[in-house]
């Protein structure tokens, strides 16, 4: 993975201020509970509800999204999810994904290929999404924590004939997260989500993200 910081960076440099862009203000929620199946197994239902600005053209959106994890070693967990979002007045999918995440230190990778199965669609959508970024504790007890992180959105199959293709996407999180005990942990992240659009400003995307898991 070592070659996704030179790709982010690119990516970041294309969103620069100076890059025309349809802005808009959106609220994301992100609830969660998991519990292990055993020492290196564990089983999430994830959700999101994303609340965005109807008279922008954006609509919002929901998923529930059940994942299998398995603990590789220390540093690495291999995962696989099957989703099922629905687009408030577009439309809606369903997905399948394998994942790959690694711990460095404070260094955070993650690899994501998914699966898009659009409503109505001709084919079936393939996408690969690279993050990188980085995590920290704030204090000693390890309770309060920071982190940041980039992800491009590369597409290399459109659900549709004709539709866009290659890095389509870009969203940025930096936040902090608080583990309030064993079982719950709250987060709260400013995003930043910028869809490319050849021809025309792109789509930006500002939102405070908050993030509940519950784990038993």
């Amino acid at each position: 993975m070592r070659h996704l910081v030179p790709a982010i960076a690119v990516a970041a440099a294309i969103a620069s201020p100076a890059h025309s862009s349809d802005e808009g203000f959106e609220v994301w929620l992100n609830p969660s509970i998991s519990t292990d199946l055993d020492a290196d197994t564990a089983v999430e239902l994830e959700t999101a509800q994303r609340l965005r600005s109807a008279d922008d053209g954006r609509v919002d959106t929901y998923f529930f999204r059940l994942w299998l994890k398995q603990d590789l070693t220390d540093a690495f967990t291999l995962a696989g999810a099957v989703e099922r979002r629905i687009n408030n007045g577009g439309r809606d999918e369903t997905r399948t994904m394998q994942q790959l995440s690694g711990r460095h230190g404070v260094l955070r990778t993650r690899l994501r290929f998914e699966q898009r199965f659009a409503d109505g669609a001709d084919r079936r959508g393939l996408r690969l999404r690279p993050r990188v970024g980085v995590s920290f504790p704030l204090d000693e007890a390890g309770r309060w924590s920071a982190g940041a992180n980039a992800e491009l959105f590369w597409t290399l199959r459109g659900t549709r004939s004709g539709g866009d293709d290659g890095i389509t996407g870009l969203r940025t999180q930096i936040g902090l997260g608080y583990e309030v005990s064993d079982r719950v942990e709250l987060s709260l992240t400013y995003l930043r989500q910028q869809d490319f659009e050849p021809g025309g400003p792109d789509k930006v995307g500002h939102a405070p993200l908050i993030g509940l898991e519950y784990s038993f």
